[in-house]
C-alpha cells in the first residue's frame, strides 16, 4: 500500500487543487513527490507522457492536471475543453496502468451530474439526464475519464479511483474573470469595487444555489483515500456549506467592504444549474468527512487574492 516513502506523480501541481496536495502531502512527510512543469511535460502528448512515466516509474499518480474554466470560458472555448481533458486524462491513466502504477486519483468535477437533480447528488446519478450545455464539453471529458478507471478496476482490478468534489476555493485560485469560478470571480468583482465606485455589477440572477468547500480539505481526501483499497470508482466530496451566489456575494462583501452595492444584471442565461449539491454519505462510511470553518477559510482566502494584488 501507499506510504510515505512511495513515490507520487502529482499532475498539475502548480493549479490550486494540485499546490494544496503538494502541500499537505510534504507537510505529512511523504518523502518522494514527483513533479513536473507543463513547459517541460505537455500532457496532452502521448509519447511524452509514456516516456516520462517509463524514466520515473512512480507508485501512486494524483491527476489535479485539466483545462478548466468559468461558464463563459466553457461557453466560448468547447473544443478545448472537451479536447485537452480527454488527452489529459487518457494518458495519464494509460501510461499509469502500462507501468504498473498500483494507485491512481482522478478529480472530477460535481458539474458532470445532470443538470436538473434537485436533491443532493449521489454517485449513481451519472449519466442519468441531460447535462448543462455552458459546461458540457468539459463534463463530457470528465465522464469519460471516470468510466476509463471504471473499466480498468473492472477489467484489470486496478485500484483506481476519481474523487468528486463541489466547487472549490482557496490558496492559488484563478482569479481571471474570464476563466474563474464563481466564487474568486465574487472575491476580485468586490474588491475591485471597494476601490473604485463601490458598486459591483455581477452576472445572472444570484438565486443559483452552490455548495463550496475549501482546497485543503480536497487535499486531505486525497491523502486519506490514497492510502485506502477502494471499492468504488466514484466518490463525492463535499461539505455541509450550500448557499446561493447572492447569499456568497454578501458575504464576501461584509468581509472586504459592506460600503459596496451589489447589482444583478439578472440573465438567467448565465446563472448554470440552480443546484449542485452533493449527497456525500459514501465518503463519509469510509470514513471522510469535512472539518472546514467557512469563515475562517473564507478569512484566509480573500487575504490571499489582496496578497496577490501587492
Amino acid at each position: 500500500m501507499i506510504n510515505i516513502h512511495s513515490k507520487i506523480f502529482i499532475a498539475g501541481h502548480n493549479g490550486m487543487l494540485g499546490s494544496s496536495i503538494l502541500r499537505i502531502l510534504k507537510k505529512k512527510g511523504y518523502k518522494n513527490l514527483i513533479t513536473i512543469d507543463r513547459k517541460k511535460l505537455d500532457l496532452t502528448n502521448q509519447a511524452l507522457v509514456k516516456k516520462f512515466f517509463k524514466i520515473k516509474k512512480p507508485h501512486a499518480v494524483i491527476i489535479a492536471a485539466a483545462k478548466v474554466g468559468g461558464i463563459r470560458a466553457n461557453m466560448d472555448y468547447p473544443v478545448s475543453f472537451i479536447n485537452d481533458n480527454l488527452q489529459i486524462q487518457t494518458n495519464l491513466i494509460t501510461s499509469s496502468f502500462e507501468n504498473k502504477v498500483e494507485k491512481l486519483i482522478l478529480f472530477g468535477s460535481s458539474c458532470i451530474y445532470p443538470k436538473n437533480l434537485k436533491k443532493p447528488i449521489k454517485e449513481n446519478q451519472i449519466l442519468t439526464g441531460v447535462l448543462e450545455k455552458t459546461n458540457e464539453s468539459y463534463s463530457i471529458a470528465k465522464i469519460a475519464g471516470i468510466k476509463l478507471i471504471e473499466a480498468f478496476n473492472k477489467q484489470y482490478k486496478t485500484n483506481y479511483i476519481c474523487l468528486m468534489p463541489c466547487n472549490l476555493f482557496g490558496p492559488n485560485d484563478n482569479y481571471d474573470l474570464k476563466n474563474s469560478h464563481f466564487l474568486p470571480a465574487l472575491i476580485r468583482k468586490i474588491f475591485t469595487a471597494s476601490k473604485k465606485n463601490k458598486i459591483v455589477k455581477l452576472w445572472g440572477t444570484g438565486k443559483p444555489l452552490r455548495e463550496i468547500l475549501y482546497v485543503d480539505e480536497v487535499a486531505e481526501a486525497c491523502e486519506f483515500f490514497l492510502k485506502k483499497k477502494n471499492y468504488y470508482s466514484l466518490i463525492n466530496i463535499g461539505s455541509s456549506i450550500e448557499m446561493s451566489i447572492k447569499d456568497y456575494a454578501y458575504k464576501i462583501r461584509d468581509k472586504i467592504d459592506p460600503k459596496v452595492l451589489i447589482k444583478f444584471d439578472n440573465n438567467f442565461k448565465l446563472d448554470g444549474v440552480k443546484r449542485k449539491k452533493l449527497d456525500t454519505s459514501l465518503a463519509k462510511r469510509n470514513g471522510w468527512k469535512a472539518k472546514m470553518n467557512f469563515s475562517k477559510v473564507l478569512d484566509k482566502t480573500i487575504e490571499d487574492y489582496i496578497n496577490s494584488q501587492r
